[in-house]
């Protein structure tokens, strides 16, 4: 049943009643102080948690002129991982398959064939040990393997989705390494934030982080990948769609007042540009590179997390790098990391920054090896409800449903990641 019209323009009121209370005059007002007078750099508790590299300013490229541009790398690879979501079985089992793919441009046939494949299950029953090693498949294309996750009371299903996922990411990113011949992209952030939020937010869940081998394997695979790509000199970034994180605009907050519950929101409003009311979207707007030690940015390069991983490089090459960029099109805000082993260069940043200005104005979203990455790791609907049968026959029983399931139909997403 739907709302009737008098209840419909009943919300609207309260709408208006709110945004009476809001001006964004005085958000923009804000923002602009925020980025004068906090960035450069930004302090947390007398310590410099964010620094521009070189000069601190905002700049624009015209559309669709930077879309034309000659790309400055000849190639550059994508990666990505896509999984079934957890799924929890009426004989205890609660288990995830994640299948990672890496695609290139100019496309090449074999390395899109090829697959890694992760099944995570937990399970309470001490005397199963499901782990095994991996498994070869589609006449040599493929690597599968079971991993059978740490115990725990509670979070199964963010535990099995996390661990599928990351793994079977990072195993391919290393597998496929030297295929990479210019530029590797990550669809997603350059570590596994999942798992470093973790460690703010919930002691059972930085003790598997930080103790379980199975965890500390993932985080290391990171950290080798990034070992691995500063050895061959290739550049390695990270191509963040959707961020989520709040370290920034929770830092700036006592500084300043600043209302935005996220960065992304406060990057917005930093880079839109306005003839008055009219947004303008005649060019991309973006930001430098900041070198960055806020939230988890700083826990794997600060040696705030120590999983006794025996680093090839200086500590301070690990460290995540950003620049921000603002699509007015689509009004979308994205964000770019790299290690600061690549980023320290000036002539390297700003190939960096070329690439990516030059690939969201021609794609409007992600570089295209991304998208392919995306479309081959991807399993959709379809896919992973045939997955579930052929597992539930497999296990011989069947996935535990709820009402939900009967009213909306299966869940589509993980929760905690």
């Amino acid at each position: 049943m739907t709302l009737d019209p008098v209840h419909v323009d009943g919300i609207a009121d309260l709408a208006g009643r709110v945004t009476r209370q809001v001006d964004e005059r005085d958000q923009t007002a804000l923002a602009e102080q925020a980025w004068r007078e906090f960035l450069d750099p930004l302090y947390v508790d007398g310590e410099v948690m964010l620094a521009p590299l070189g000069e601190h300013r905002r700049r624009t490229a015209p559309l669709p002129d930077i879309a034309l541009t000659d790309p400055p790398f000849p190639t550059h690879h994508g990666l990505d991982a896509g999984t079934i979501n957890p799924t929890t079985f009426k004989n205890g089992l609660v288990l995830d398959v994640s299948q990672a793919a890496m695609a290139s441009v100019p496309s090449t046939v074999e390395l899109h064939r090829a697959r890694t494949i992760v099944m995570t299950v937990h399970t309470n029953d001490e005397t199963l040990d499901l782990s095994e090693a991996w498994r070869g498949g589609d006449q040599g294309y493929a690597q599968r393997r079971i991993l059978q996750a740490p115990r725990v009371d509670r979070y199964e299903q963010t535990v099995v989705h996390a661990l599928a996922l990351y793994r079977a990411e990072s195993e391919h990113a290393l597998d496929q390494a030297d295929t990479v011949d210019d530029l590797l992209v990550l669809d997603g952030p350059l570590y596994p934030t999942g798992l470093l939020r973790w460690v703010e937010r919930d002691p059972e869940l930085k003790r598997l982080v930080i103790e379980t081998s199975e965890f500390t394997g993932v985080v290391e695979n990171y950290l080798d990948l990034v070992e691995r790509f500063v050895e061959r000199d290739v550049p390695l970034v990270g191509f963040v769609k959707n961020n989520s994180s709040k370290a920034i605009s929770r830092a700036l907050r006592p500084k300043t007042g600043t209302p935005w519950v996220d960065d992304e929101a406060f990057f917005r409003r930093v880079l839109e540009r306005r003839d008055g009311d009219e947004l303008r979207t005649d060019a991309l707007s973006f930001t430098g590179w900041f070198r960055s030690r806020v939230g988890t940015d700083g826990l794997l390069a600060g040696g705030e997390l120590d999983i006794g991983h025996q680093r090839g490089l200086e500590p301070e090459a690990y460290e995540v790098t950003f620049l921000v960029v603002y699509d007015p099109r689509d009004d979308l805000v994205y964000r770019v990391e790299a290690p600061y082993a690549f980023t320290r260069d000036e002539p390297r940043r700003k190939k960096l920054t070329q690439f990516v200005l030059s690939a969201v104005a021609a794609e409007r979203g992600p570089p295209l090896a991304v998208q392919k990455a995306d479309e081959l790791a991807r399993i959709d609907r379809q896919g992973k409800q045939t997955l579930r049968r052929r597992i539930e026959r497999s296990f011989d029983t069947d996935r535990q449903r709820s009402y939900n399931d009967r009213r909306w139909g299966p869940a589509e997403r993980a929760d905690g990641i």
